[in-house]
């Protein structure tokens, strides 16, 4: 269950984005990208979330390249593949209606029927996973409550626990704790670390260097239109192979 933008040129008119980066994510795995404001980061996310289409190479989910199959199969992977945003985006409902939403969107006529049927004869419908999605993140005792009344750390949690209640096979999140203080920061990089022993495969994006030293397995560095190193945390943070990584992580290289 792989995921793998392959030799992925992308830009927007004259403006080029990337030019030949590749990376992988695989189930239970936590991979960092690092680079600077603007490089890029968030873009890959889109590419590799399934929403948009790189301008050239590909992106492999499942061993398909998820371009050329049909588009009710690339539904169906988008399905499993969950996306939190940098700021979180909740609707004018209860903390569990909110948490419960990516569950009724990604469900299939099949999984409606069996949640239908789980009902009738008194099990649970299909919440259960969210409201143990909203305790992953702290939020259990605040299900009942307004959205609009929670705190910035608060909603971002429960952004967290809407693409962790569908159990994704990959979750990729983009600089999810950058406006957050420190102990909402803390619960965000636990659920992060939960999610990883699920077997979810997780990519955050991230300014906080020191975020990705805490939490991912692999680090990617990405600079100057491509990423120009990645390997696992240790090495990438104490003896990077190429001199461009070091200096960017040691603060002398500022774009």
């Amino acid at each position: 269950m792989t995921l793998e933008a392959i030799d992925v040129h992308h830009g927007y008119g004259n403006e080029t984005v990337f030019e030949g980066v590749s990376l992988s994510v695989t189930p239970g795995e936590v991979v960092g990208i690092i680079g600077p404001s603007g490089v890029g980061k968030s873009t890959l996310l889109r590419l590799l979330a399934l929403f948009d289409a790189p301008n050239r190479g590909s992106v492999s989910y499942k061993n398909d390249d998820v371009w050329q199959v049909s588009e009710q199969r690339r539904l169906e992977y988008r399905r499993q593949i969950g996306m939190v945003f940098q700021e979180a985006s909740l609707f004018d409902a209860s903390v569990r209606r909110n948490a419960e939403y990516g569950l009724r969107v990604r469900q299939t006529w099949a999984d409606r029927l069996r949640h239908e049927l789980s009902s009738i004869v008194g099990k649970t419908n299909g919440t259960g996973d969210a409201i143990e999605a909203l305790d992953t993140v702290g939020l259990r005792e605040k299900v009942d409550q307004d959205a609009s009344s929670l705190s910035g750390g608060e909603a971002q949690r429960v952004a967290f626990a809407r693409a962790l209640a569908y159990e994704p096979d990959i979750l990729l999140l983009d600089e999810p704790t950058s406006d957050l203080d420190p102990r909402n920061t803390a619960v965000i990089e636990e659920a992060v670390l939960e999610a990883k022993k699920r077997g979810i495969g997780v990519v955050i994006a991230t300014h906080d260097m020191h975020q990705a030293e805490r939490i991912a397995d692999r680090v990617a560095v990405l600079l100057e239109n491509d990423i120009i190193e990645v390997g696992d945390t240790e090495t990438i943070f104490e003896n990077p192979t190429d001199e461009r990584t070091r200096k960017f992580i040691e603060g002398e290289l500022v774009y």
